[in-house]
């Protein structure tokens, strides 16, 4: 059985120094990802308006169901980025081991995020 896709949310949002509203890191990390992961079927890339942490642009999500989540801020290297949510994706509960995570992984977590319980009736 093959797991699903993970999804790599990207803050549409961040703004870098010098940024102005109609071009923004943002966007430019999003498209330049688009491009990146085209044909991948185990990443689903996803834009989203702000992921609150704005002091640090761009953050990125990596999340799936029964995994972990990852939060990364100074998210600035589309390749580097790619790379992480590839091992994020080829991991069983999300978590990468630290001596494999890229910098992304490392000095740009914000959060990880445990999975959400069972819920039962």
């Amino acid at each position: 059985m093959t797991a699903p896709p993970i999804t790599l949310h990207v803050c549409l949002g961040c703004r870098a120094a010098g940024d102005d509203d109609a071009d923004r890191a943002g966007s430019r990390l999003h498209a330049a990802l688009a491009d990146r992961l085209a044909g991948r079927s185990d990443i689903r890339l996803s834009g989203v308006d702000c992921l609150s942490v704005c002091k640090r642009p761009v953050t990125v999500a990596l999340a799936a169901p029964d995994k972990w989540t990852y939060v990364a801020a100074d998210a600035a290297d589309p390749d580097e980025v790619a790379a992480a949510a590839a091992l994020y994706a080829s991991s069983d509960d999300g978590r990468v081991p630290w001596r494999d995570r890229p910098p992304l992984l490392k000095s740009g977590l914000v959060a990880c995020i445990p999975p959400q319980p069972e819920t039962r009736r």
